[in-house]
C-alpha cells in the first residue's frame, strides 16, 4: 500500500506554516499515513492546546473517509445520509480543515489536519500543506 514518506510530511507541514504566517494565525497541524496513523505532527508556538486533538481528528477524519473533512460535514447535518457519524470512529471533525493526501498518480496515501484559526483559514492551511504531496 503506497504511503507517504516522512519527507513529504515535513514539506506538507512546512507549507502548512508558510500559509499560517502568511494569514497571521497560529495552527495546529498533524499528518497521518494511508493507514490513518500520526505521522507528523507540528504545533505552532501560542496555537491553541485544544486544538491539538482536533487537528488530527481531522486527519484521521479525511483519511478515513478519503474525502475533506468539510464535505463530510454537510452530509452529517440532520436529515443527511450520514447524520451523527462524527460519533463514529472514536469522534471525527465534521467541519473544515482536513483533507486527504494523494500521491502524483492519485492515490491516498495519508491525511493532514488543521486547527487553530476560523475554518476558513483550517481549509487554507491544510490545503497549502496538501498541494505540496506528490
Amino acid at each position: 500500500m503506497p504511503d507517504i514518506t516522512e519527507a513529504q510530511a515535513r514539506i506538507a507541514v512546512d507549507a502548512a506554516v508558510r500559509k499560517a504566517q502568511e494569514l497571521q494565525t497560529r495552527m495546529d497541524i498533524a499528518i497521518v499515513d494511508a493507514g490513518a496513523n500520526l505521522k507528523a505532527f507540528l504545533r505552532m508556538d501560542g496555537a491553541w492546546l485544544g486544538s491539538i486533538d482536533i487537528a488530527i481528528r481531522k486527519a484521521k477524519t479525511a483519511r478515513f473517509f478519503d474525502m475533506n473533512t468539510g464535505e463530510i460535514g454537510k452530509v452529517s447535518q440532520p436529515g443527511g445520509s450520514l447524520y451523527n457519524i462524527e460519533h463514529s470512529n472514536g469522534g471525527l471533525i465534521t467541519f473544515p480543515g482536513g483533507i486527504p493526501l494523494r500521491d502524483g498518480q492519485g492515490t491516498i496515501i495519508g491525511g493532514i489536519g488543521v486547527s487553530g484559526s476560523s475554518v476558513e483559514n483550517d481549509h487554507a492551511v491544510a490545503e497549502a500543506g496538501a498541494k505540496t504531496v506528490s
